[in-house]
């Protein structure tokens, strides 16, 4: 669908805000807590960017708010979101949601490590408006570059609110945040992937049920340069062709170079759009989408990143 940027404006050191509104004035889709947008940016680029402002429903939503990072190693979707200025128009997906707040919870631990606390604030709005019972710790590196912290430090937010900054030496003590895992308490992670794989292991120490623990990722990690990656084939379940994937090609680039589409948006299995069923064979599972469940299940895979570990995948296209 096709929005204005309306208004766009610093919250932190290297991040914006970014409101956008239909074109027409009316009230956009409903979304809710943890929910993303496709931006298709000039260039061809799309790049998925949570929903930061508090959730509505359809029909009570005047504006949708981004907040983004300019990254010095982007591929060209935070310098190109940068570029902008008010009043451009954009292309947007509706909202989408693949983090959503677990409805069962009876305690909410919302952690956020630099941009990542933009579907985190998006949460603790929504929980705060149920009288839910959460809490929020939000890392960032200092004072400078904690984004939407006026918002923290209001009333609703304020006592359930803790932030740290490394610049002061204060250091979120992950081990007693997570230290008394039950069935009624869920935890939610976002942030660079260092910050969330140190949580991820330490509520695994703590044995937290992996059913209880949610993360979103913005990056996906190094790729390698696929030199010892070997050929196999893929097989479309509905007509029995086979197309071969040589080494260091993905298999969303084999299939459409044979006129196969799949489609995706991120390229590097963070957001899920790709997701595919596996009818046989064994996936190489890159991505950081599927929790360690889904991925040991070896049925459905993200083609864009992924690979195979047997001679042939069956997927369910």
């Amino acid at each position: 669908m096709k929005v204005r940027l309306a208004n766009k404006r610093d919250v932190a050191t290297d991040i914006c805000a970014f409101e956008l509104v239909s074109l027409d004035g009316s009230a956009l889709p409903g979304f809710t807590a943890g929910a993303h947008v496709d931006v298709h940016l000039p260039g061809g680029l799309v790049r998925q960017y949570s929903l930061c402002n508090a959730p509505g429903h359809t029909g009570d939503v005047p504006h949708y708010r981004l907040g983004v990072l300019r990254d010095p190693a982007s591929r060209g979707g935070s310098t190109g979101m940068h570029a902008l200025t008010a009043g451009t128009e954009l292309e947007i997906s509706e909202p989408r949601n693949h983090f959503p707040l677990a409805d069962t919870a009876k305690h909410s631990i919302l952690l956020a490590g630099g941009i990542g606390v933009t579907p985190i604030l998006a949460m603790a709005e929504a929980l705060a408006a149920s009288g839910a019972s959460f809490e929020v710790h939000y890392c960032t590196r200092e004072p400078a570059r904690t984004a939407f912290g006026e918002r923290f430090a209001q009333a609703d937010l304020a006592d359930k609110t803790r932030i740290y900054h490394d610049s002061e030496g204060a250091r979120a003590d992950l081990d007693a945040i997570l230290a008394q895992p039950s069935g009624g308490k869920h935890l939610y992670v976002c942030g660079p992937a260092g910050f969330i794989d140190a949580v991820l292991s330490r509520a695994e120490a703590a044995q937290w049920p992996e059913g209880n623990v949610h993360r979103e990722y913005f990056a996906a990690p190094i790729a390698t340069d696929g030199a010892s990656d070997a050929p196999f084939q893929v097989k479309l379940h509905s007509s029995g062709r086979v197309i071969d994937v040589k080494a260091g090609e993905t298999i969303v680039a084999a299939l459409a170079a044979q006129g196969v589409e799949i489609q995706m948006s991120c390229e590097q299995g963070v957001c899920g759009t790709c997701l595919t069923r596996v009818i046989d064979g064994t996936p190489d599972h890159r991505d950081v989408y599927l929790t360690d469940d889904e991925r040991a299940a070896n049925d459905q895979m993200l083609p864009c990143c992924s690979r195979s570990k047997s001679a042939m995948l069956v997927l369910d296209l």
